[in-house]
């Protein structure tokens, strides 16, 4: 029996789809949030590898921040992962918001990592 995938994996989905059919050959810039911490990646799709990675888990970040589920934290996150990014080549990027809207942590993810130079 087939499993059937929730509205979420779907939004997912339509997202991913509409990022590959306008990507060109640009990595994607892929966020995940919890309730308490929040993740971010530079994804080459075409060899399946991650080019750079950043997390509010992070030893530094966990030593500057109260929590990772802050706004302030999110922003720091998007700043460290540009400057990983950078490092690895990478200056423009997909913004994939993984099925989350456009609003509070996630925008201010995508704007840290605008401050620190990558582009999308």
């Amino acid at each position: 029996m087939a499993k059937s995938k929730t509205s979420t994996d779907r939004r997912k989905a339509r997202i991913r789809r509409a990022i590959a059919a306008n990507a060109g050959r640009r990595p994607r810039l892929s966020v995940f949030r919890s309730s308490k911490q929040i993740y971010a990646q530079v994804i080459d799709d075409e060899h399946g590898r991650t080019l750079a990675a950043a997390s509010s888990l992070e030893k530094t970040m966990r030593e500057s921040l109260k929590t990772g589920a802050t706004v302030e934290a999110a922003r720091i996150v998007g700043k460290e992962l540009a400057e990983r990014a950078k490092k690895a080549g990478v200056a423009k990027v997909v913004f994939d918001r993984g099925g989350y809207m456009y609003h509070g942590r996630v925008k201010a993810l995508a704007e840290g990592a605008r401050e620190g130079g990558l582009e999308f």
